[in-house]
């Protein structure tokens, strides 16, 4: 009989959620040198200067003292940088490459994860333990939470005050009103206390906003999918709405850990989520699942069908199309992997 997610309950530890905030696997070997700057797009190679120069910077201010009170030295306020652009033009690469090119101890995370490890944590135990930090990168900065916002910005104030330099990345997917204009206005103003630290770049690609996602593999049957993770080693077979379930009752922050070791997921029994909750909680773990290279495979209903029309029309529209970008690419690698 398969294994199931149902059947984990993962315990990790507060040290644990800070070593594991890394790049995903696949950006373990890029560098500034790896990135490929399009010739017709100036903006690009622009950025990697821009993010070169950012690490000198931040090299300097953490290793730079002020005097502050009664003489004392405290440390020179971190510095920041913004990477604005598109989707699929290699932010989250030159993010990866700023971790790289700096020293222990440093940390990267997802804005998502990061709200994950402060609501883990507490806000005063995860200040504790990242204002020793060189940097801290934050890939995908959403805008469409004001409280996750709000507690993001506070921390990046307490962590750029002791002396930590921040990068982030926007997230900014197709279709989204404004791209290109606004975002990193709106960064800026949604961290009005920081603005002064950060330095916008902008980042220039191909326009993706017109390309659609591919049409998602058709489900299979139920015995096929029984069959499937009864005969692949380190499988999962789990019933739709017994993993969502199973998912509420877990923190967030054990998601990663929740799939780890995993080869291949199998649910059953897929259909549209029920509530906004729900869907949010299958987008940390398809974002977990992306991260780990983890082809899905399902029964049911098709995989581009889990958020509703209604859904996709609200706030947290871009959540739900990166979610179902991601579940469909793994799915197809589900097509070649069993």
């Amino acid at each position: 009989m398969a294994a199931r997610l149902c059947d984990r309950n993962p315990a990790t530890s507060a040290d644990a959620l800070i070593d594991e905030m890394v790049p995903p696997s696949t950006f373990d070997d890029v560098s500034f040198d790896s990135y490929i700057p399009d010739p017709n797009e100036p903006t690009q190679a622009a950025a990697v200067a821009k993010a070169r120069e950012f690490v000198e910077r931040a090299s300097k201010a953490r290793s730079g003292k002020r005097k502050g009170l009664f003489g004392r030295k405290t440390p020179t306020q971190g510095v920041g940088l913004y990477l604005d652009g598109g989707f699929g033009v290699g932010k989250t690469h030159l993010l990866a490459s700023i971790y790289h090119s700096m020293p222990e101890p440093k940390s990267f995370a997802t804005f998502v994860e990061v709200t994950h490890v402060v609501g883990a944590l507490g806000f005063t135990n995860a200040v504790e333990r990242l204002s020793k930090h060189t940097v801290l990168c934050i890939d995908e900065f959403e805008l469409d939470d004001p409280g996750d916002t709000m507690l993001v910005s506070r921390l990046l104030t307490e962590l750029t005050a002791a002396g930590v330099n921040v990068a982030a990345t926007s997230n900014t997917l197709p279709g989204q009103l404004g791209e290109g204009r606004f975002a990193a206005q709106d960064f800026l103003r949604e961290i009005r206390k920081l603005s002064s630290v950060f330095e916008t770049i902008r980042v220039d690609g191909p326009d993706y906003r017109h390309r659609d996602l591919p049409p998602a593999p058709d489900p299979r049957a139920d015995a096929e999918l029984v069959e499937i993770a009864e005969n692949t080693e380190g499988a999962t077979l789990d019933d739709f709405e017994a993993l969502c379930e199973h998912l509420s009752r877990l923190h967030p922050s054990k998601y990663k850990d929740l799939v780890d070791g995993v080869s291949l997921v199998c649910i059953t029994g897929v259909h549209p989520a029920e509530d906004q909750s729900v869907a949010l909680r299958l987008v940390v773990l398809a974002d977990r699942l992306y991260d780990a290279n983890i082809p899905v495979t399902v029964s049911g209903a098709k995989l581009d069908e889990i958020f509703t029309e209604e859904m996709l029309a609200g706030g947290y529209r871009k959540k739900y199309l990166r979610a179902t970008s991601r579940l469909l690419a793994l799915s197809r690698f589900a097509e070649t992997a069993v």
